[in-house]
């Protein structure tokens, strides 16, 4: 049995974030043939600069690009600021992106959910997530995002959200491209 790889973005740089929380129990509750690997140094990427991507890119960047390029699919596990998503995961996109059309998440199927205190739960953050990796070449995976309001319970303890949570990486994994069309 294979093993489907999914790199995760976690799109908040807190030390004690609880999107980093549910990405690390999505890892270590990934179900059998599945690896989630999360990738880390986001922070140290250099905000995409076509002047710095001539040539040979930022260690950081090729990094992230040789992660996400090896991986079958992509999680962003963020939460939401400003009504959008952090301009951490958002410059992590821009890396992936390029070279225009072959960029490491091109042709990467694509989910995102998350955990936030604002009134809709993440909902702009994903749904931007999801359009701005589509533009990117991503395959936006439909209806595979969670938004999660509260970050004042116990989110992991609840077995609703983490139903919905691990539905999603279910469905991440499941998903077929070429048989979605058909």
């Amino acid at each position: 049995m294979s093993t489907t790889t999914v790199a995760v973005l976690v799109g908040s740089l807190r030390t004690d974030s609880v999107n980093r929380k549910v990405a690390e129990y999505l890892r270590d509750h990934a179900p059998e043939g599945v690896s989630l690997e999360l990738v880390e140094g986001l922070a140290e990427l250099p905000f995409y600069n076509e002047d710095l991507d001539a040539g040979d890119p930022p260690a950081e960047a090729a990094r992230l690009r040789e992660v996400v390029g090896s991986a079958d699919r992509v999680l962003a596990v963020t939460p939401e600021y400003n009504g959008t998503m952090p301009a951490v995961l958002n410059n992590a996109i821009d890396w992936l992106s390029r070279p225009y059309g072959v960029g490491a998440i091109t042709g990467k199927p694509f989910a995102a959910v998350g955990v936030t205190p604002t009134p809709y739960g993440g909902v702009w953050s994903h749904e931007h997530a999801m359009k701005s990796a589509g533009i990117a070449g991503a395959v936006a995976v439909p209806d595979a995002t969670v938004s999660q309001t509260s970050i004042d319970v116990d989110v992991l303890g609840d077995p609703e959200v983490v139903g919905r949570l691990q539905s999603v990486v279910d469905a991440l994994v499941a998903y077929e491209p070429d048989t979605a069309a058909a």
